[in-house]
């Protein structure tokens, strides 16, 4: 790490908590990203950060703009229409005014007699806005418009909850008759700029507001242009200059390795849009770094690289969108840690858990400029090779990353079982690091049955698994790159491990793995989803899988919108905490790939099913990070829980994942066929139609049908000479 003199006392570990004085359920919010900007707004297209919320325009782990409110007749306008298009390329708000008095107390001029449309998009670094006004009743004095705005400089961490006792230093200048700019210095020495511009030159401008007084007396239409700018040393080139270029600009630009998912149709229209909502919103999370294009995480709290969640989202889509498992696969091999660095959480060969940019970051002052604080994104960065190598057949790319695969091995080997019992376990360096590295890594998620916190190293079910699912498939890419003797030692690796896992894990008083075995390899006797992810990969001899998928859908787990991460009862349960009795898409997602694997195929509809009603009621389609895990009530949706980041990149991936294990779907590289293993359809699809699923240099088009208790799978499209196997 590059710790700075000076820097202030880095805070205790349990303070990268997300503090929530607001709820992001109070008032609507409406994100809009394009590469590493991104914006909160709210739905009047507004944003303020005296309202203590993730409000704001971003940059790079900043928040280089932190208030632009406007203001109709010096009034907030009231509000018409709010929304994101379809394909996020836009936010839309549509405004008028409220009544305006005369100094007497008259109404001079009536609510509704003003339109304002305010069109609001990214590009590259840049926020631009053009606020259309139109009249429909005589105004017959100039209409002030107004807009207040400022800039904090805050780090995505202290808009987080962290307190800092030092900051660089602000200053704001007026550039022009029409331009305004804030220059900050970070305690890293990096000079952050926000300029505002506008179009036309406000009437009267000071550092912190613009005002135009408004004609429509004698044409009814009048417009104003504004663009933010954020300026940073580590920025890319010249943008487009013009806002018409900069939007069109912006329209134009598509995301190749997604458009195979937007071209899932079905009988049900409401999945149709959810379907294109998670496309669009992984078109938008999909991001041009240095490293190569990477789906980030979530906005607003994880709009950057995160290995663990790259990889799960990656393998969600892998049937359909190979290609992004490529980009996380190159990234990932090319951020691979390669020495020990204990502020980091660092060892040779470990897989990055989490990149930042900010300045608490650069300077030290929170540990994750480059961290490494997970366990378990390194087999799962292997398992994801596999997945991508039996999709694709791309050998090439398997060799480039073959050194960062043998790495990933050795850390597991050596580092990640430093006690040498066989199993992989997580112990932080430094008090400084997260306490807990699986993806449950809230101070409070992993405990005994009678609500003890465990204490490390600590073996995590998933895990476990992971490293059996990592070594076969390394076993399966050795045979392929011609290493037999490779091949078989880590087969058999794989088997050992299962093994003793079977021995060790497995709680018959509970019918499911434990949670995990603490640091005295006791286990953690409580019932958690981290079971599910055991299916997953494998792992779980077929009875116990059977014994696992009857608990996961009871009504101790099942609440009618999907599986808790933890079952009611349990000590710590709570549905609304962050990962003890919540519901998280992805997880269920991943634990529905299981269950498909075991045959299991009446449970995964129950959870395709709930997880579909739960995205029917949000309000733009959309899967969340996660929400409560309340039962289910009649006539309402799912309780949302205050601070989800939405959208999030493994929740957007979850409806893929879900409806290839509904329908069995495998495909197939090296034997050339598309494997449909026991179709099934949940209850709200009669039909469902994939026209461009690609392999080998075919493609080809599948309908599935509902035929009385059958699926009929019919072929509608075939080029080259791929064949699609159904199994019963």
């Amino acid at each position: 790490m590059n710790e700075l003199a000076g820097a202030p006392k880095p805070p205790p570990p349990e303070d990268y908590y997300i503090e929530a004085e607001t709820s992001l359920v109070d008032r609507p919010v409406r994100t809009l990203k394009q590469h590493d900007l991104f914006g909160v707004f709210n739905n009047h297209g507004d944003f303020r950060a005296a309202d203590k919320g993730p409000e704001g325009l971003f940059f790079l782990d900043t928040r280089h703009l932190s208030q632009l409110e406007l203001r109709l007749g010096r009034k907030p306008p009231l509000l018409l229409d709010s929304v994101v298009l379809d394909d996020n390329s836009a936010l839309l708000v549509d405004l008028t005014n409220a009544d305006l008095l005369e100094p007497d107390g008259t109404v001079g001029l009536t609510r509704d007699s003003v339109f304002a449309n305010r069109l609001k998009f990214l590009c590259g670094a840049s926020c631009h806005e053009r606020i259309t006004l139109r009249s429909y009743e005589a105004v017959p004095e100039p209409l002030p418009v107004e807009l207040a705005f400022a800039a904090d400089f805050a780090d995505l961490f202290e808009v987080r909850g962290e307190e800092r006792e030092r900051h660089g230093t602000l200053h704001v200048e007026l550039m022009s008759d029409r331009a305004v700019r804030f220059f900050y210095l970070g305690l890293d020495g990096v000079e952050r700029t926000t300029t505002l511009e506008f179009d036309p030159a406000p009437a009267v401008l000071t550092p912190y507001s613009a005002q135009w007084q408004i004609d429509l007396s004698t044409k009814n239409r009048a417009s104003i242009g504004i663009r933010i700018d954020c300026g940073h040393a580590e920025r890319d080139g010249p943008e487009p200059t013009t806002t018409l270029a900069a939007y069109r600009s912006v329209r134009r630009e598509s995301r190749g390795c997604t458009s195979r998912l937007g071209d899932i149709t079905s009988s049900n229209e409401l999945f149709d849009a959810i379907v294109r909502r998670s496309t669009a919103d992984l078109d938008m999370l999909l991001t041009n770094t240095e490293y190569g294009l990477y789906p980030y995480a979530g906005i607003p709290w994880y709009s950057t690289i995160f290995g663990r969640d790259g990889i799960i989202t990656a393998m969600q889509l892998v049937w359909n969108a190979p290609d992004i498992a490529r980009g996380v696969l190159h990234a990932l091999a090319l951020t691979q840690a390669t020495e020990i660095d204990e502020t980091a959480d660092a060892q040779p060969g470990k897989i990055l858990h989490e990149m930042r940019g900010g300045e608490m970051a650069r300077v030290g002052e929170v540990p994750f400029r480059r961290y490494y604080g997970t366990v378990d994104a390194t087999p799962l960065f292997v398992m994801l090779a596999g997945d991508y190598f039996r999709r694709t057949g791309d050998v090439e790319t398997i060799r480039a990353i073959w050194p960062n695969i043998l790495a990933a091995l050795e850390w597991i080997d050596i580092y990640g079982d430093a006690d040498g019992d066989g199993f992989v376990e997580y112990c932080r360096m430094t008090e400084r690091g997260l306490a807990n590295q699986g993806w449950k890594d809230s101070h409070d998620s992993i405990f005994h049955a009678d609500g003890r916190l465990a204490e490390g190293p600590i073996a995590l079910c998933e895990v476990q698994g992971y490293v059996y699912a990592a070594r076969r498939a390394a076993g399966e890419l050795a045979g392929a790159l011609g290493d037999s003797d490779r091949s078989e030692r880590l087969h058999a690796q794989a088997e050992a491990l299962r093994r003793l896992f079977e021995e060790k894990f497995w709680v018959e008083e509970l019918g499911s793995y434990a949670l995990a075995l603490d640091g005295a390899k006791q286990p953690c006797s409580v019932l958690a989803s981290n079971a599910g992810h055991a299916l997953l990969t494998g792992i779980a001899a077929p009875d116990r899988a059977a014994s696992i998928a009857r608990l996961l859908t009871s009504p101790k787990f099942f609440n009618g919108w999907g599986v808790r991460t933890i079952a009611s009862g349990e000590a710590r349960y709570n549905p609304m905490s962050y990962h003890n009795g919540s519901i998280w898409p992805h997880d269920n997602a991943l634990i529905a790939m299981g269950l498909a694997r075991y045959g299991h195929k009446a449970e995964v509809a129950r959870i395709f099913e709930g997880l579909f009603a739960a995205a029917s009621y949000d309000e733009l389609g959309r899967l969340p990070e996660l929400f409560c895990g309340f039962p289910r009530r009649p006539r309402r949706g799912p309780t949302a829980y205050p601070v989800a980041c939405s959208p999030q990149a493994w929740a957007a991936a979850a409806p893929f994942a879900l409806l290839a294990a509904s329908i069995g779907l495998e495909v197939d590289h090296k034997s050339e066929r598309v494997l449909l293993n026991d179709p099934a359809l949940p209850a709200f699809l009669n039909e469902l139609w994939l026209p461009n699923v690609a392999l080998a240099g075919s493609r080809l088009g599948l309908r599935l049908q509902r035929s009385d208790s059958d699926i009929t799978v019919a072929v509608t499209r075939r080029e080259g000479p791929a064949r699609v196997v159904i199994f019963k």
